[in-house]
């Protein structure tokens, strides 16, 4: 591997990158991978992990943690104006009117068996549910099971952060030692294909591209061909996140399933759906969209970081049992992170005090 190479590697993990919503902005300039040697114990780094995540939460928990602290402050008895209270901060918290009322269903008949007699225990209960709720969809993205080439179609609007997403997830493999190809499947927009190439180049990572305006599913024949032909172990297939022909964007894509599945038996074996979480709701209107046309098997939701719109993970989850294979809280590779229902919970009543900047 060239110094140039190696070089950019460290700079990918380290951190050093451009924001989540890269699609938007101008293509990123050539920097940024080895993967991160941590010499530190393991409850140490699972400490710092925390911390992280935390930090990435920071403004969906000011936000849902401040509403709570004003539904219980200086209360030390349950009643129900508090649960009231309780319940318009729930309805409010971007969660859902659905999961809302089932949160606060399942509080209100323990405070009514007098099995919740405190604000403390309340808060406790409800962290509790919440996590039910979560691990039910807590499934991290396996990579294999005798399939190979593994192929992962991207789905997503534009904007979602998919191209970014895409390329810390072959980095995260590439480091792992896994031989992947991506490819770059939007051609009806020259900036993504453009985008993804970049990407391509400052991992080391192969990529199959068509020309401008080429039949998607074109691109991913000649993909899954090469994939076969040279031994790939993952493919990831970018897909177009908007249309400007006449051929609606879900026909366009199932059209593309259906030539992965073609060339490779079973493919593609992950239908990875990317949203961006600031949406709040409307990411779930939209994830029930793409889900309806095409079945999706997991959900990156990126952008956790930039906004308070957080609580849409326990909606999504809820509403939808899609697994959640990522979050993405950061502009760091390693801040696409694999989601764990326990520790995002614990982030999100965490009350442990992180740096403001604002």
């Amino acid at each position: 591997m060239s110094e140039e190479k190696k070089g950019f590697f460290k700079r990918f993990f380290t951190g050093k990158t451009e924001p989540e919503n890269v699609e938007e902005s101008s293509p990123p300039g050539p920097e940024v991978l080895e993967a991160p040697v941590s010499l530190e114990p393991p409850e140490q780094e699972e400490k710092a992990s925390l911390f992280r995540l935390k930090s990435g939460l920071k403004k969906t928990r000011k936000g849902f943690l401040s509403s709570l602290d004003e539904v219980f402050l200086g209360k030390r008895e349950l009643d129900e104006e508090m649960i009231s209270r309780l319940e318009a901060v729930l309805v409010k918290a971007d969660i859902g009117v659905k999961t809302a009322f089932e949160l606060l269903e399942g509080v209100s008949e323990r405070v009514k068996r007098r099995e919740l007699d405190d604000p403390e225990a309340l808060i406790n209960h409800l962290k509790k549910l919440i996590v039910e709720k979560l691990e039910s969809v807590e499934a991290p993205l396996r990579v294999g099971y005798g399939a190979e080439p593994f192929v992962v179609m991207v789905i997503g609007v534009n904007g979602s952060g998919k191209t970014t997403t895409i390329a810390k997830i072959a980095a995260r493999h590439q480091a792992a030692g896994r031989k992947v190809l991506l490819v770059a499947g939007d051609t009806f927009r020259a900036a993504a294909v453009e985008q993804l190439e970049i990407w391509a180049n400052r991992i080391g990572c192969p990529i199959v591209k068509g020309k401008d305006k080429a039949d998607p599913s074109s691109v991913a024949y000649e993909a899954m061909e090469k994939a076969c032909a040279e031994d790939f172990e993952l493919v990831l297939v970018d897909t177009a996140g908007r249309l400007h022909t006449r051929l609606p964007l879900m026909e366009e894509l199932k059209k593309v399933r259906r030539t992965l599945s073609k060339q490779v038996n079973g493919s593609p074996h992950e239908t990875l759906l990317v949203i961006d979480a600031s949406m709040g709701q409307n990411a779930i209107l939209q994830a029930r969209t793409f889900n309806e046309a095409i079945p999706i098997t997991g959900v990156a939701l990126t952008k956790l970081d930039g906004t308070a719109k957080g609580g849409v993970v326990i909606g999504m989850s809820n509403e939808l049992q899609i697994p959640i294979r990522f979050i993405g809280i950061g502009e760091k590779t390693d801040d696409l992170r694999e989601f764990d229902a326990k520790q995002f919970a614990e982030a999100l009543f965490s009350g442990v005090d992180v740096s403001e900047d604002d």
